[in-house]
């Protein structure tokens, strides 16, 4: 069975119609690593498909520092919801971390064809309530974890993260310093 739809299929069971609605508004594309999907200051009017590769979204400080809110792995729906759905400019930058296969939708599309079709409809109230329980839950870890228990967790997330990703972007995600995570990981390396 095609990935795709095992992937959609995990929100909710979608027909072979419904899967090709979403393939028509759909785009296949390959981005660069550093490609900036969305950008701080604009209007996105696109919501991606990840089939590969991984992405990060982050907060920019006048200063320059970069804070992490997120990271993205196959399969995943990437892109600056609140920002869509207002239809108002990003606060955060969606970026690849590496190269990255994508399917690219107009937002605007999609909420179309949920006002015509039951089950895409359905499908994206799916999508949302999945983002709402992620983000509920990191909101969890942040309060009731301390930071070795989120750096494992995330380890069990993202396997392999150590090679996938620079320290200071897990550190930052973290909510800790570079210096903090290497202590961190020498203790754990030595137990």
């Amino acid at each position: 069975m095609n990935p795709n739809v095992i992937f959609l299929n995990s929100f909710l069971d979608v027909s072979e119609e419904t899967f090709e609605k979403l393939t028509s508004i759909s785009t296949f594309r390959k981005l660069e690593k550093g490609y900036q999907i969305d950008k701080p200051g604009e209007v996105p009017d696109k919501i991606y498909m990840l089939i590969s590769g991984m992405i990060r979204a982050y907060l920019s400080s006048e200063k320059g520092k970069e804070y992490n809110k997120n990271f993205f792995m196959p399969f995943s729906f990437v892109g600056s919801l609140t920002a869509l759905i207002k239809k108002q400019p990003s606060k955060l930058t969606y970026e690849t971390l590496t190269e990255c296969k994508v399917y690219e939708l107009s937002f605007e599309e999609v909420t179309r064809l949920c006002a015509e079709d039951i089950h895409i409809s359905n499908l994206y109230s799916k999508v949302l309530e999945r983002v709402f329980i992620k983000y509920e839950e990191r909101q969890l870890e942040f309060i009731s974890m301390d930071a070795t228990e989120r750096y494992l967790k995330l380890r069990k997330k993202i396997s392999g993260i150590d090679d996938l990703i620079p320290q200071y972007h897990i550190a930052s995600y973290l909510s800790i310093t570079p210096v903090q995570l290497s202590r961190i990981r020498k203790k754990i390396d030595k137990n």
